[in-house]
């Protein structure tokens, strides 16, 4: 029997702690996140891609050329890519995930969101 694993769940476990901001603006701070993830993501398979290739072709195996027009033979080929762009989709977008989580079950209980905005206002107040 196959084990099915949830991605998304599994890509939107957190560290311990407050995540640290570097931006003003959260959105801002959301956008760096999810595209650093996706450059990251991006090399690493741009180096792997790029070594097959290679080799595949210095072994006279396959052309570039044959890999540019692949088209999956198979719907199980292709459902399998679809079940990697869903993994994919929730890397890319984890940062989103956890902060809808953390909406519906905050750490805080409202009145220390409460405490936090009167300190929030004190401070301000003095400036």
């Amino acid at each position: 029997m196959k084990n099915e694993v949830d991605y998304i769940t599994l890509a939107s476990n957190k560290s311990k702690g407050k995540r640290p901001y570097f931006f003003d603006d959260p959105a801002v701070e959301r956008v760096l996140n999810i595209t650093m993830a996706v450059a990251g993501e991006l090399a690493v398979a741009r180096e792997r891609i790029d070594t097959l290739e290679r080799l595949l072709e210095e072994k006279g195996i396959i052309q570039r050329s044959d890999i540019e027009s692949y088209v999956p033979a198979t719907k199980e080929i292709a459902n399998e890519r679809q079940q990697w762009h869903s993994e994919y989709i929730s890397r890319v977008l984890r940062i989103v995930q956890q902060e809808m989580e953390e909406l519906a079950r905050p750490d805080k209980t409202l009145t220390e969101i409460a405490d936090d905005i009167d300190q929030m206002l004190v401070i301000w107040k003095r400036q």
